[in-house]
């Protein structure tokens, strides 16, 4: 039994360990009909939760509004909308997780005040006004404790690995996954994706074109195999 058990723990290195996963957009309303988004579908960060399945952890799965679901039943769905919602959703998993990972493409303004009706075209300039959303990465991150890991995203169109450094030092991140949206066959809705792994220890890695269930498994192995996590 006792070598059995050995071997269930080398193949499920993350076993007894919960991971705190957030993904896909944000919408936020500007009447009851339209929204402000992005065209995140979430994929990444569900392949990640079934990675982080795949290695033996509990895993939590804040998704922002996909029709995306994993397909392993095992990860735990806390479907959310609002940048302010997936905060507030996250923050208890985050606080009992040893690897918090924050791949959602939230929505980095709101607006300041949603109309009551839908809004009818009147043939005037339209003008609305934006205010922050929260950061979620910084505000959860600025709260770990000794133990915890955190892995932010960054999706760049400009500057890629400068301005992925300077997110990492910004935000109290661990590590940080930087990705290009400058091709057909990367980013948002593609079955596809590439970029660096960068860590706070100065560690730089490129991380080939393929897909984005395969990217989560190279990016678990990598900072396994470095004793990262």
């Amino acid at each position: 039994m006792a070598q059995i058990e050995a071997h269930l723990a080398s193949e499920q290195p993350l076993a007894g360990r919960h991971v705190c996963i957030t993904a896909g957009p944000t919408y936020e309303a500007l009447d009851p009909v339209r929204f402000l988004g992005n065209r995140s579908s979430g994929k990444m960060g569900i392949a990640l939760a079934e990675g982080a399945r795949a290695r033996g952890a509990e895993v939590t799965l804040i998704l922002g509004p996909t029709h995306l679901r994993p397909v392993d039943p095992g990860v735990k769905v806390v479907s959310v909308r609002t940048a302010q919602e997936m905060l507030e959703a996250a923050r208890e998993p985050f606080a009992a997780s040893q690897l918090a990972i924050f791949a959602a493409a939230v929505s980095d303004y709101r607006p300041k005040r949603e109309a009551p009706q839908k809004r009818k075209k009147d043939g005037q300039v339209f003008q609305l006004e934006l205010q922050e959303n929260p950061d979620i990465l910084a505000t959860l991150a600025g709260t770990k404790k000794p133990g915890q890991f955190v892995i932010g995203f960054a999706l760049e169109t400009e500057n890629l690995e400068a301005s992925a450094w300077e997110k990492l030092r910004k935000k109290n991140c661990d590590a940080l996954i930087a990705n290009p949206l400058d091709e057909v066959k990367r980013g948002f809705e593609h079955d596809t994706n590439e970029g660096l792994l960068l860590t706070a220890d100065g560690q730089s890695r490129p991380l080939k074109l393929k897909t984005k269930q395969a990217l989560a498994h190279e990016i678990y192995d990598t900072l396994l195999d470095g004793s990262y996590i």
